[in-house]
């Protein structure tokens, strides 16, 4: 198996659902639905968590997760980039004189729907089909072609089905979007290119009730509705 390792960004300060990592969701903190996802996918030497926060490294560490460090608090505004994080940690475990992994998969703590095999089905991409990375995807609901914008004076334009002349949905093209839940890629990709999708990059399709990225208190309410209904405490 090729060296792997799984880090989960989860810093301090949330706004829009306060202690939002760490709150409990269908019995359990946000973060421990990512953190036991990669521990019971048996895909990775270390499962990390970065964060900034002491009281969230304290629950990583209970539900199973290493903590070897504290991010600096430049790594933990609200415009640190995902990637940045990950970069942060290669460099870590290089000046620690840890062994670099070969690939890297982010998992956000915010995709709690994300299961093992997901996690598992996304890595085998890269071994049965090649893929230099893989990032999840779910389908576009509602479709781009129904969306557009307002002007000033309210008149809606831009909306590609008012241009068809057989606007019906079943004849729209499949379109996809990012669903945050995986990024999987070389680490040397990361660190040369600066991003976590690489060119050429596959597409492991989910659907949308395992797409939920919480942001809003809405969403939490949702993705624990599921969590209860679908999943339980079983995974």
């Amino acid at each position: 198996m090729s060296h792997a390792i799984a880090v989960i960004p989860a810093r301090g300060g949330s706004k829009t659902v306060p202690g939002k990592n760490i709150r409990l969701i269908a019995g359990k903190p946000l973060l421990a639905w990512s953190v036991e996802a990669a521990l019971a996918s048996a895909q990775f030497s270390r499962v990390i968590v970065s964060t900034d926060d002491p009281q969230i490294a304290d629950v990583a560490r209970q539900v199973g997760a290493d903590v070897p460090y504290l991010r600096p608090a430049a790594l933990a505004q609200d415009d640190t980039s995902t990637v940045a994080v990950a970069l942060h940690m290669l460099d870590w475990l290089e000046q620690n004189g840890d062994a670099l992994p070969e690939w890297v998969m982010v998992l956000q703590p915010t995709s709690p729907l994300r299961t093992a095999d997901d996690i598992r089905n996304a890595v085998e991409m890269t071994r049965s089909g090649g893929a230099p990375s893989v990032v999840s995807v779910t389908e576009a609901i509602p479709h781009p072609y129904l969306a557009g914008q307002i002007r000033a004076d309210g008149v809606l334009f831009g909306v590609p089905a008012l241009e068809l002349k057989d606007s019906r949905r079943q004849n729209f093209p499949d379109l996809y979007a990012l669903n945050g839940a995986i990024y999987y890629t070389l680490s040397q990709t990361m660190r040369a290119e600066g991003k976590m999708i690489a060119a050429d990059t596959h597409a492991y399709i989910m659907p949308p009730e395992r797409s939920i990225d919480i942001d809003t208190p809405w969403e939490f309410h949702l993705a624990e509705l599921i969590l209860n209904d679908t999943y339980g405490q079983k995974r």
